[in-house]
């Protein structure tokens, strides 16, 4: 009888304007900022965790700090990383001033080397995005992954994207807190899924005090 399958949902590490938040002044690209240097120990240590998670796919959102989360998960794992637009940030007018800008394609082929740019995403979102558009987003989203991904799959995003495709899969109000780095693990138990991890951050090795949005 083969296993459940399995979803795992992670936010990316800590972000570089979280710890410099004058870097956001002079960014080309201000709303796609990359992990920090302490971001990127997380990074690893999530990727240690996963390592035996039997991952068949990842997907991640394509701003540089979740590809970044996810390549370092790729690594490990050897597997490509798809690019999913409809798993992205949150496209909130009041934490955005525009349609967030990310890095070119030329640039992401040259310092990553496991997308796969064969992949096309889902969905892509609209800016503004209401918070009613980006959850109804993130459930469409995660219900065409799990259907048609069989396997155990990764999903590497944001805050408001950890408690979407969550809310999304399972239908029920999720009560954990976002943090950076943090594992969600559904299950599949018929035709439900369970949460077996909410918010988890037992890999790390320092988490924050205050969870952080923006």
């Amino acid at each position: 009888m083969p296993s459940p399958q399995t979803v795992w949902i992670a936010r990316h590490g800590n972000r570089l304007d979280f710890v410099n938040p004058d870097w956001f002044n002079t960014a080309e690209r201000r709303y796609d900022p990359p992990l920090s240097d302490d971001g990127f120990i997380q990074a690893k240590q999530l990727a240690k965790r996963l390592e035996k998670g039997n991952i068949g796919h990842i997907f991640a959102s394509p701003f540089l700090r979740t590809i970044q989360t996810a390549s370092e998960v790729a690594k490990i794992v050897d597997l490509p990383i798809k690019l999913e637009a409809g798993i992205g940030e949150w496209h909130n007018p009041n934490w955005m001033s525009e349609y967030p800008e990310k890095q070119p394609r030329e640039l992401l082929e040259k310092n990553y080397p496991h997308i796969d740019w064969n992949y096309s995403s889902y969905l892509v979102p609209k800016y503004p995005e209401t918070e009613a558009t980006m959850m109804e987003r993130m459930t469409a989203v995660i219900e065409k992954l799990v259907n048609d991904y069989p396997e155990d799959i990764l999903l590497v995003g944001h805050g408001a994207s950890v408690i979407g495709l969550t809310e999304g899969l399972t239908k029920q109000t999720t009560t954990f807190k976002a943090s950076l780095c943090c594992l969600v693990k559904l299950v599949k138990i018929n035709d439900r899924w369970d949460i077996e991890l909410e918010g988890d951050t037992s890999h790390l090795s320092e988490t924050e005090e205050k969870i952080r949005f923006v």
